[in-house]
């Protein structure tokens, strides 16, 4: 299980500028390599926050708007509009992916179907440049297969997962949470983090909690996807308010959630899911500085154009923990 207290990696893009005034006459023109002057040269420093802000646009019957432009966007931060820096009208930026797979009792009797569906899944979306690593979960999160790029190792850890009593979901979510902000430093890189699960929650700690746990998300920038399993359709049997977490945490990270009711539903599930991440846009933009704090600042991004503002329906992450690193 990995450290609940470990502290984030670098999710930020720093920028180190040395300028060295040679001027004609100086001493400073005089002096060689590794001398006690060289102290005296200045160093600035110049810390800059790429934000990344995939976005995904359909239209009134659920299907993928492409062909707009940057001119197309507005982006604002805490309501004030940003520049746009990078725009991809199909985002081909690597994709850092967690897949935490439920092995509770209560999802575990479509396991084989889970793990085939997760399989094709890791074959259809690893690119080279891509990374994803296994987590399996019920009392406590256990990685399975650490960040690669090869499809079979993802199926050997599938294969090893193994059945669980209890559910810990929050703790979960934070743990795999963690694991992102160690992916690959790339700075347009995609981070998501993939759930399998039916939403049930008995044993996460309770200094982690709902919370604490989509905080941990956003500091990492993860999209969460979750894939919501449902064995039984009538309230009796069912975790309604699990489900409607997940599906809260979706909305707040830019992700998207999917019910699964039928063992054919998870093939589905993980199709439309490979198809989101691959019809999304990219857009970038440097975070203004506003000093040391730890403040949530808020995201928006809009259509300009009022017609198809009034038609199309946006999903993107909501915001980002100005101390996330």
């Amino acid at each position: 299980m990995f450290p609940l207290g470990a502290p984030p990696a670098l999710n930020a893009v720093s920028l180190t500028v040395v300028a060295a005034l040679l001027l004609a006459g100086s001493p400073l023109a005089q002096q060689t390599p590794g001398s006690a002057q060289d102290s005296s040269v200045p160093v600035i420093r110049v810390d800059t926050r790429l934000v990344n802000v995939p976005v995904n646009v359909v239209d009134a019957h659920g299907v993928a708007v492409s062909g707009l432009s940057q001119d197309d966007f507005t982006v604002k931060e805490d309501g004030r509009t940003q520049k746009i820096a990078i725009f991809e009208r199909e985002a081909s930026t690597p994709l850092s992916i967690v897949m935490s797979v439920d092995t509770s009792g209560s999802v575990y009797t479509q396991f084989r179907t889970e793990r085939d569906a997760a399989k094709r899944f890791a074959e259809q979306i690893l690119r080279p440049e891509d990374e994803m690593d296994l987590i399996g979960f019920s009392y406590e999160s256990r990685e399975m297969v650490s960040y690669t790029n090869d499809p079979k190792r993802i199926d050997d850890g599938l294969k090893r997962l193994e059945k669980g009593d209890d559910t810990a979901l929050y703790d979960a979510v934070y743990v795999a949470s963690q694991r992102l902000t160690e992916a690959k430093p790339d700075a347009t890189r995609r981070r998501v983090l993939v759930l399998v699960t039916d939403g049930g929650d008995n044993t996460s700690k309770k200094e982690i909690g709902y919370t604490r746990a989509i905080a941990e998300a956003q500091r990492a920038g993860a999209a969460i996807y979750p894939i919501i399993i449902v064995p039984i359709m009538a309230d009796a049997g069912r975790n309604v308010g699990g489900e409607h977490a997940l599906i809260q945490m979706a909305e707040d990270t830019g992700g998207k959630y999917f019910y699964v009711t039928e063992q054919e539903d998870l093939r589905s599930a993980f199709a439309h899911l490979s198809d989101d991440l691959r019809n999304q846009y990219l857009i970038g933009y440097y975070a203004p500085k506003r000093g040391v704090d730890s403040s949530f600042r808020r995201i928006d991004v809009s259509l300009k154009d009022p017609a198809k503002s009034a038609v199309d329906s946006m999903r993107y992450r909501t915001g980002y923990y100005a101390d996330a690193r």
